[in-house]
């Protein structure tokens, strides 16, 4: 007699006669698919004849004539890679948004919401960057300490003692929804009061002097207020550059991926249409815009296409000469602070190069400005900032920042060629500059006219922190602070005091001051 099985191996053996016939039913039918799906056999066709061979005919090549990506209509490259035309596997683009046209009030473009809600941050994607280790210092107090020269040494102590602001935790001032590109002080000295620019084009405005909250230590459950922010949709695309100008305290300047330029009037809170291309068909796509103290009407600006534009507020029209410099992206630029003449490029093609604006050579597709001289790094160079002291610094792929010495380019003749020794670095400063694809571009920026009279420039560190040089390459300070949870990537300095601000890839604020 049979031993009694329990119900438990009972429901087992029903379980695996069923999955065997459940296999044998899927083998069956993927037979019967693949003999259905077996072509059947070509019908017997008679040889083809051969034909006669015939006289080779020589091939002549012809050569295109050189035209500048912007006019053969070309897709820019950013970062060597097209931003069109490429799989993306099925990835369907975002609708192009039609870009603003004409003097747009404030009071109608508030955003509503202007306090964030705390998310979107996407600091884990910023930590899979090449190189970076989050929180690990480059740059420490035994450097301080180390330090032989006196001045040297208070200078780096009194920069390194600029503490985090305390209003708020750096999560908590959101200024715009999607990721910083573009930053600015404005030039006021009695506060604080920082704009930034972000990918959607959305200008945030923070000012750091208004009400703190008082934190209750012994309540953990209660609710902390939020910053006052003020956003505004002022561009469609992308904003890549803010300038406010030290010589005009009313306005603050922008200019987009849309193609437009435009110049915010802080006091009646209007922003004017500068410039944008007359074929409103045309896509220029803003990189950069400058202006000098020396010329507060005339604005030069920069294009992916590798042409570079100058405008004249004063202009009817506003009507702006462009001239195409090269066939790769202009990533960033800037003018001699005192000679406003004179132009630093950089280019994805690997180039520093100086530009003479009292010169214009050449006809046609070929007239541009006269080159005074280049210098070409391993990997392709991001920014170049010139300083008020003359220096030039740059910040370049094969991770390093660049110092050449420009200072007695006030003696230059217009046109003149700069021999091989000026245009080589006079420092070289080693320094990750590998952002990958969750980091905006890292960038040098000089301070404008600093009140301690040390010129100095700010770079943001990949492990999170953000970075202070002197004008001979020296570090000066490594800033951090606690809740700095991502790569605080757009650097500003405060053109005379030593305030520092730094924009995250989440719309985020760090402010040191």
């Amino acid at each position: 007699m049979a031993p009694e099985i329990s119900a438990f191996e009972a429901r087992r053996r029903a379980n695996v006669a069923n999955n065997e016939k459940l296999l044998k039913e899927s083998q069956d039918l993927a037979a019967k698919i693949q003999r259905a799906a077996k072509p059947a056999p070509k019908p017997a066709t008679a040889p083809r004849k051969r034909k006669a061979p015939t006289e080779p005919v020589q091939k002549t090549r012809v050569m295109p004539t050189r035209q500048s990506a912007r006019l053969s209509g070309a897709e820019p490259v950013v970062d060597a890679v097209r931003i069109k035309g490429e799989d993306l596997g099925g990835w369907e683009p975002t609708p192009k948004r039609t870009r603003t046209t004409g003097d747009l009030n404030l009071s109608k473009l508030a955003i509503e919401g202007t306090r964030w809600a705390n998310g979107g941050d996407n600091s884990a994607f910023a930590s899979f960057a090449h190189g970076a280790q989050p929180g690990v210092r480059t740059f420490t107090d035994d450097d301080i300490k180390d330090t032989s020269d006196e001045k040297l040494a208070d200078l780096r102590k009194s920069m390194n003692d600029l503490e985090l602001y305390d209003g708020w935790q750096p999560n908590d001032i959101k200024l715009t929804t999607e990721r910083i590109y573009a930053m600015a002080f404005h030039p006021i000295k009695e506060k604080p009061l920082i704009f930034a620019g972000d990918k959607k084009g959305i200008v945030g405005v923070f000012d750091a002097s208004q009400e703190k909250p008082n934190y209750d230590d012994d309540d953990e459950d209660a609710e902390i207020p939020l910053p006052k922010v003020s956003a505004f949709e002022m561009h469609t695309a992308t904003i890549s550059s803010i300038i406010t100008p030290q010589c005009d305290h009313n306005s603050v300047i922008s200019a987009s991926y849309d193609s437009t330029i435009r110049c915010l009037d802080l006091p009646t809170q209007v922003s004017s249409q500068v410039w944008q291309p007359e074929d409103e068909s045309e896509d220029l796509k803003i990189t950069c815009v400058d202006m000098s103290p020396e010329q507060k009407d005339v604005l030069v600006f920069s294009t992916m296409y590798g042409s570079l534009g100058r405008v004249d507020r004063r202009a009817a029209g506003s009507k702006a000469d462009l001239w195409d410099l090269t066939d790769n992206k202009i990533g960033g630029f800037s003018l001699h602070p005192l000679l406003p003449h004179l132009v630093a490029t950089a280019s994805l093609d690997r180039t520093l190069k100086i530009w003479d604006l009292r010169m214009i050579r050449g006809a046609g597709d070929a007239r541009r400005p006269a080159l005074l001289g280049e210098h070409t790094s391993r990997l392709s160079v991001s920014h170049a900032a010139w300083g008020r002291g003359g220096r030039i610094a740059t910040s370049s792929y094969d991770d390093t920042v660049k110092i050449y010495d420009m200072s007695d380019a006030a003696k230059w003749k217009p046109g003149r060629d700069l021999d091989g020794d000026v245009m080589e670095p006079a420092h070289s400063v080693r320094h990750n500059n590998q952002t990958g694809r969750w980091v905006t571009i890292l960038k040098p920026k000089w301070q404008g006219n600093p009140a301690d009279g040390v010129e100095k420039f700010t770079i943001a560190n990949m492990n999170r922190f953000v970075d202070v040089y002197d004008g001979d390459g020296k570090q000066l300070a490594q800033l951090e602070g606690e809740g700095i949870t991502a790569v605080p990537a757009v650097t500003e300095f405060h053109p005379t005091h030593n305030w520092v601000a730094g924009g995250t890839g989440s719309g985020k604020l760090c402010l040191w001051m």
